[in-house]
């Protein structure tokens, strides 16, 4: 009965661990309502999913929030500029699709070219929030670490791009799973980034936040 009760294992354990997916997932989409602090949340959500969901230490939304707070400037900076280039993007996206669907032809092969080229500029934005997360970065850095795994580790990159895009319209079309979607997603980009992280971090990975 002992191990029942230890607040360490057992039920216990994976009801704190429930507890932490989705709260974590909630204060990460209500943080993302704003859009401009978009961001800074996804750095908050990827440094803590690794810190607390994948090595199960504790208080992660003390972590979550201490993150939030240390990576605000850097993070609410990167994000407009990627927010400004989805837009340009997508909005390419869409001039390219009327033409090619309307068109055919070359038209249409161009616009099939022009999809699958969105991978690199949609894997840097992939990239982005979760080396804020668990490295210090400017923003210009932060760019160019992003562009060069993305074009370095290609297969992982395309893989974070369809998860991310997968777990983005799996919420959008139905809204409870934000409850835990988020911390997942996270947590399943985590297995390909944190391996690849080891072997081009420039610096070791901070095992904790300074405390405020």
């Amino acid at each position: 009965m002992g191990e029942f009760f230890n607040p360490e294992k057992g039920l216990w354990a994976w009801l704190s661990t429930l507890v932490d997916v989705c709260g974590l997932s909630i204060f990460w989409a209500v943080l993302c309502l704003p859009v401009v602090t978009a961001g800074p949340a996804t750095a908050a959500l990827y440094y803590t999913v690794v810190k607390c969901v994948r090595r199960r230490e504790s208080g992660a939304f003390g972590c979550f929030f201490r993150s939030f707070r240390q990576n605000f400037k850097v993070g609410l900076l990167a994000g407009l500029l990627a927010g400004l280039l989805a837009l340009l993007l997508l909005g390419g996206h869409s001039i390219v699709r009327w033409y090619g669907t309307r068109l055919g032809g070359a038209a249409y092969v161009l616009y099939v070219a022009y999809y699958f080229a969105l991978i690199l500029p949609a894997g840097v934005l992939c990239w982005l929030f979760p080396l804020l997360g668990r490295f210090h970065y400017g923003v210009g850095g932060l760019f160019r670490m992003a562009l060069q795994l993305t074009a370095a580790h290609l297969p992982s990159t395309v893989v974070a791009v369809l998860l991310t895009a997968q777990t983005a319209v799996f919420c959008i079309e139905r809204w409870w799973p934000v409850v835990f979607m988020p911390v997942t997603a996270v947590l399943l980009l985590s297995l390909f980034f944190e391996r690849i992280f080891q072997q081009h971090s420039p610096e070791p990975a901070p095992e904790e936040l300074t405390e405020e």
